[in-house]
């Protein structure tokens, strides 16, 4: 840095010339616009996500206690693309407790953590339920985790597991897992 005097006796330190104007050239903002709309636009793994696209019976497994019987019931569910193939939006039909319930979930792929990520309401609850997580053998099973709260024990920020397995067109089964036991198992079959 140069010390220059000014006309009225003040010293004044000379910068280095800094970048005006926007910020960043049109260069730098096309490859930023790229990298935003390649983060957008759906891929193979979205692909994946077809196996569970249509209409399916579902037959409801439920364990209250680790190695006792489940409590089997009946459902209904219809899955569908919604936002242009971003996420697959399933609303599903069933019974909790002896009443009906519905439930809604919607599963996508984060092309920037790459990771399967779904979400989860129902009008039984008021949480939202978020689990993460990989693919494994082709994306034939997909693997989240997640954390919930117990309304019946009062536990908080408990480990919760889920295990999509593809096992044909017409077919997948869905597990959840809570502290490691399994609590949860849906067998889909394409209506």
């Amino acid at each position: 840095m140069n010390q220059t005097i000014d006309n009225g006796g003040t010293a004044t330190l000379d910068r280095p010339a800094e970048k005006t104007g926007p910020g960043k050239s049109d260069a730098e903002k096309q490859e930023m616009q790229k990298k935003m709309e390649a983060a957008g636009t759906p891929g193979p793994a979205h692909k994946a996500l077809d196996a569970f696209v249509g209409n399916w019976k579902a037959e409801v497994k439920c364990w209250c206690e680790a190695g006792g019987e489940p409590s089997v019931s009946q459902g209904t569910a219809k899955a569908a693309w919604i936002l242009n193939g971003h996420f697959v939006e399933e609303e599903f039909h069933g019974e909790m407790m002896g009443k009906p319930f519905t439930g809604r979930s919607l599963m996508g792929y984060d092309n920037t953590k790459q990771t399967f990520n779904t979400v989860w309401v129902s009008d039984t609850q008021t949480a939202v339920v978020t689990s993460e997580g990989k693919g494994q053998n082709g994306n034939k099973v997909i693997t989240l985790e997640g954390k919930s709260d117990c309304p019946a024990t009062g536990r908080k920020d408990m480990p919760m597991k889920t295990v999509f397995h593809v096992i044909s067109p017409d077919k997948y089964v869905f597990e959840m897992f809570n502290d490691g036991n399994k609590s949860m198992e849906i067998t889909y079959t394409r209506n």
